[in-house]
């Protein structure tokens, strides 16, 4: 039998595991049609890191997006494959040259924008083809994209966020609690038996193997999944 998850407990949306989105801003995505706007306010939003633009495009529509650092209040925003290489417009990736610092890019045409979206971060165009265009993301690893994705150029505001320590505990944990976080974290061990396979006193022992089979049901696939080999390597 399956154990009661933790990540299972939060599907199923009770209070404690239910997101309290009614206190976030709204989505943030890239205007769906070639058009400009002007950026008509800048906010905090307790869904994002990083703080949000409301910009009035032509078709009377405000759409929130993401600051980029050096955006301010009234700055126009022009979202065209032929605009300007300028910090908040967007274009895409094909018309970007090299070497260009981008965020908030898509994964597919038209999806609004899908990584790079935390404050501080931003990717770059690293080269181009025909059939796709070559990203450099913020964990250093290179992703090919389809050469219609846009982004948005420049860094996203915010950056130092994790420079400042936290200090206490109880800070931490308003942190989490903004988003509705499960905090602390423990390991399986320290859990109840309800909880996690690992967990209850019956059952913590050494030497326990923490590894569980492919064909291992929801709940109990845990620990090392189907592993290639145990114990430690000899030198």
């Amino acid at each position: 039998m399956g154990k009661r998850l933790i990540q299972q407990r939060r599907g199923r949306g009770t209070g404690p595991y239910k997101s309290p989105s009614h206190r976030f801003k709204g989505r943030v995505r890239h205007h769906h049609l070639e058009t400009t706007g002007k950026v008509v306010d800048l906010i905090h939003c307790a869904g994002h890191t990083a703080p949000l633009m409301n910009v009035a495009y032509l078709s009377g529509e405000q759409v929130l997006g993401l600051a980029p650092l050096g955006i301010k209040v009234g700055d126009e925003i022009d979202i065209n494959k032929s605009a300007e290489i300028k910090i908040g417009n967007v274009l895409p990736l094909k018309d970007i040259p090299e070497g260009t610092l981008v965020h908030n890019l898509e994964l597919r045409p038209g999806d609004g924008g899908k990584i790079v979206r935390s404050s501080g971060s931003f990717a770059k165009v690293v080269a181009k083809t025909d059939q796709v265009v070559r990203v450099l993301l913020p964990s250093k690893k290179e992703k090919k994209f389809l050469p219609q994705c846009r982004a948005s150029i420049g860094t996203i505001a915010g950056a130092g966020r994790l420079d400042k320590p936290f200090l206490k505990a109880g800070i931490k944990m308003k942190k989490m609690r903004a988003r509705n976080k499960l905090y602390p974290r423990v390991s399986g061990v320290a859990m109840n038996a309800v909880d996690h396979p690992f967990g209850g006193s019956s059952s913590d022992h050494k030497g326990k193997p923490t590894q569980s089979p492919r064909s291992a049901p929801p709940g109990r696939k845990v620990g090392m999944i189907a592993p290639r080999r145990v114990g430690r390597k000899k030198k």
